[in-house]
């Protein structure tokens, strides 16, 4: 399904719940969203579902959610599925399209990889400050590729980086990287700036403008900052 129909399905279909993802902290609902003759999955975390968090403010993960798969696209990688905020049968929240993930690949295996999803999402995650890359946030497909999800404790002002993706740390970055993160200073002086600011709080704008600006000047994969876990707890 071509990205723009997606978006418009996920944004304007009816949401019909099937089921809860009961491993997941907060409310996740495997769901059917239908519209002009078109189907698909998805999952519909509602705010009034979200667990309270000592260093998030409250009601604000599903916009994370959306302004993480916002920073994703502006990269061009497609490395989070389209990702909506709206109303549903349980109140606003985020919309996301099911991936149906590869159920023989190994999980362990492929977070210790060099897959080049994976070195792309080390990217992604250090500019939206991700403090929860689980190798249960991975969705590797039948097709190779490899997508993020649960990008609900992201964009904190301070830093709290946490993933298990550290193949490259300290290695300077590729030249995809380069131009990717060229790309993402262009777009936070247009579209993608003004989507932030409506969803994230102007201190976490300035803050994500300045990780971006950080890695533009050091030139490598980030490290861990030695202030905070480096590795989210259970890693799986």
């Amino acid at each position: 399904m071509p990205t723009d129909v997606a978006l418009a399905l996920l944004a304007t279909g009816e949401i019909e719940v099937v089921g809860r993802l009961v491993d997941a902290s907060n409310a996740t609902l495997f769901s059917q969203v239908s519209g002009d003759g078109l189907s698909a999955a998805c999952v519909y975390k509602p705010v009034a579902g979200e667990r309270p968090l000592w260093d998030f403010p409250d009601g604000t993960l599903a916009g994370r959610e959306v302004a993480a798969y916002a920073v994703s696209e502006a990269t061009g990688w497609d490395l989070v599925p389209p990702t909506v905020l709206r109303d549903g049968p349980y109140g606003p929240g985020m919309c996301q399209l099911w991936v149906d993930v590869d159920e023989e690949v190994d999980l362990v295996e492929l977070a210790r990889s060099d897959h080049v999803d994976l070195q792309r999402l080390v990217l992604l995650d250090a500019v939206v400050n991700n403090a929860d890359r689980k190798g249960g946030h991975l969705l590797p497909t039948a097709a190779g590729r490899v997508f993020g999800v649960d990008h609900g404790i992201c964009f904190a002002a301070e830093p709290k980086l946490r993933t298990l993706l550290w193949q490259w740390s300290g290695e300077p970055l590729s030249e995809e990287a380069v131009d990717c993160l060229a790309r993402l200073a262009d777009a936070f002086g247009a579209e993608l700036g003004r989507l932030l600011g409506e969803l994230l709080t102007p201190r976490e704008v300035v803050a994500t403008r300045r990780r971006l600006n950080r890695l533009i000047r050091t030139g490598t994969y980030p490290t861990p900052s030695g202030d905070w876990p480096p590795i989210p707890w259970p890693p799986f």
